[in-house]
């Protein structure tokens, strides 16, 4: 009875707040990739999870939408495509599309670029652009009446557009209240992640030639720019997406799409707030990859990133990474710690992290 009572006494002192005695992390080491659709002439880019469903939407290059969401009776996953975003005349490219407790928006590249607000079965367009350099690469919320959109310039600077009614009007910042683009900066329109969001502050990732940080602690009132030591010098160098797992701690990937397999300078990590960054694993895999998100209640430890050469996973911070799938993909969001959906050429699907 003396020793039972010893080992209770032990128990109860690991337990104790003034221990703070935890089970030991696990570690993301394999992933199961489950395809909910599979159509070849279908490329997504834009995909964004429906938080009350635990699914997903997401815009397709061809102008169509596709919902993915849980039945009510039997918990099954069901998804409707295509959705019709406009007439069959009018032709939109997407890759951007950013959802709120209310709406969805969707945004498309080219001249004229459409950024359509979509509740339901009505699909609204509240802002065009015509201009012959018009390219708008990524857009996301900061709450349900504040969003932000970019571009790459038409001007001396990036396309900036903001709204601050919920998405029914638009307005585009004067290159005067932004950093001036370097020759050669823009940004990629590969996952619809150049922009990064914790509260007010705002981080835009921009590639090419030169590839920076333009930062913004105000919700887009006003704009500084960071330099970076990714990779860039070229046309299709730089960071091609980009995270923050909060205020401080962010990560950035990208490299050269056209050489996938160099991985030199292409992953970069800030734990200033994007003030100042610094290259890790540089020479190791993975290579290019053109979307990266933290793991959710990972303390920022757990990273994934995907590409069109496969699945990377990283338990300590983007240190080092293991390859766990060859399976292509251009974006990926997560649902929670362990499930997140991914899109790509060819698919929609789900991936189960373990």
């Amino acid at each position: 009875m003396k020793n039972i009572g010893r080992i209770v006494l032990v128990l109860l002192s690991l337990l104790s707040c003034g221990n703070h005695y935890q089970l030991p992390e696990k570690h993301i080491s394999t992933v199961e990739v489950e395809h909910l659709l599979e159509d070849s002439l279908l490329n997504v880019r834009a995909l964004e999870v429906v938080k009350e469903t635990n699914g997903a939407y997401f815009l397709a290059s061809n102008g169509k939408a596709g919902h993915i969401y849980n039945s009510d009776t039997d918990n099954s996953l069901n998804i409707v495509y295509p959705i019709s975003m406009a007439p069959d005349s009018v032709k939109n490219n997407f890759r951007s599309l950013a959802i709120t407790s209310k709406n969805g928006f969707g945004l498309s590249i080219e001249s004229p670029a459409r950024l359509y607000k979509i509740k339901k079965d009505e699909k609204k367009l509240v802002y065009q652009e015509n201009h012959p350099k018009v390219f708008y690469d990524a857009l996301d919320f900061w709450n349900d009446q504040e969003g932000i959109a970019i571009g790459d310039p038409t001007e001396a600077c990036l396309s900036v557009i903001i709204t601050r009614d919920g998405g029914n009007s638009w307005f585009k910042i004067l290159c005067e209240n932004l950093p001036k683009a370097k020759e050669g900066e823009a940004a990629f329109a590969a996952s619809d992640t150049n922009i990064a969001i914790v509260g007010e502050h705002t981080w835009v990732a921009t590639g090419g030639k030169s590839s920076r940080i333009l930062y913004s602690p105000d919700k887009g009132e006003t704009w500084q720019a960071f330099e970076t030591p990714i990779i860039q010098g070229t046309e299709t160098t730089g960071m091609y997406s980009i995270d923050f797992y909060d205020a401080k701690l962010g990560f950035a990937i990208g490299g050269d799409y056209t050489k996938p397999e160099a991985n030199v300078a292409n992953k970069i990590r800030t734990s200033d707030g994007g003030k100042t960054w610094r290259v890790v694993a540089s020479g190791a895999n993975p290579g290019y990859r053109s979307c990266v998100q933290y793991v959710p209640e990972s303390n920022g430890k757990k990273l994934v990133a995907v590409g069109f050469n496969g699945i990377d996973v990283s338990n300590d911070a983007g240190e080092t990474w293991k390859h766990v799938s060859d399976d292509s993909f251009y974006t990926i969001r997560f649902v929670n710690d362990s499930i997140a959906y991914a899109a790509g050429a060819g698919k929609v699907s789900k991936l189960h992290f373990k």
